[in-house]
């Protein structure tokens, strides 16, 4: 069964949607270059980026899903992700997010590649006018820092990156907003995949490999109207990639 009340359909202009993605995230981006360009090498672009998300992007997310509960519910909860939501089986939702994620795994090793190689030039170009460390793999400039420090940034990187970054980011976009576009039918998931990849200002030139890897999961979680699927995917997907840069920035 649904939750919800008589509010809880209310559906969002396109305006105010494009509002709460892209504002948090283009400050977000402007604040990182600007303090990245104030402090320098001095610690890890990569570390100072989430940390900078932790202290404006998810609070900001958070903030619209809280608010909408109080709305809707009376109090300040997380209730307004979960307005499109039926229990499933949790071996359904294991099953469910491993053949997703297995599927994402696939266009890592085909979409990818062959995404950064058609973008190749445009990449090369914009890296040319930031300074080296703000490329997050320039393995090489790692060594500048002390293993404290790079220690340091992989734990950060792994509670950040695998865990609160996916979960926000979901109550958020297949929660929240997907609920206040469910007047999209199911266009929805697809609609709310293709702003959640741009909305990675930081990463521009994934958007394919995103789109084409992540869509699945996010209209399976909206059929089966369970944001655990897509919570699971996201968070086994970013755990590989964290894990693969961990192991090279420590190698």
């Amino acid at each position: 069964m649904e939750t919800g009340n008589k509010n809880v359909y209310d559906q969002l202009s396109l305006r105010k949607v494009l509002l709460l993605i892209f504002l948090p995230t283009s400050l977000l981006t402007l604040v990182y270059l600007w303090v990245g360009h104030v402090l320098g090498d001095t610690i890890p672009t990569i570390l100072l980026f989430l940390l900078i998300a932790l202290i404006i992007l998810f609070p900001i997310q958070l903030f619209v899903v809280f608010r909408a509960s109080k709305k809707e519910y009376g109090s300040y909860s997380l209730k307004s992700a979960f307005t499109r939501y039926e229990k499933l089986s949790w071996w359904k939702i294991v099953i469910y997010s491993l053949f997703l994620w297995g599927f994402a795994g696939l266009m890592s090793i085909t979409v990818a590649p062959m995404e950064v190689w058609l973008f190749s030039p445009i990449s090369e170009q914009l890296f040319n006018i930031l300074p080296p460390y703000f490329d997050w793999v320039n393995i090489d400039y790692s060594q500048y820092y002390s293993r404290n420090i790079l220690l340091l940034t992989c734990v950060i990187i792994f509670i950040l990156n695998v865990f609160i970054g996916p979960i926000v980011e979901e109550l958020f976009f297949r929660g929240y907003l997907s609920a206040k576009m469910s007047r999209f039918g199911n266009y929805t998931p697809l609609i709310v995949t293709v702003l959640f990849s741009l909305y990675h200002l930081w990463l521009p030139f994934n958007n394919l490999f995103r789109i084409i890897a992540f869509y699945p999961a996010f209209y399976i979680a909206w059929k089966k109207k369970n944001i655990y699927i897509a919570i699971v995917v996201h968070c086994l997907c970013n755990a590989v990639s964290t894990i693969g840069f961990i192991a090279i920035l420590l190698g």
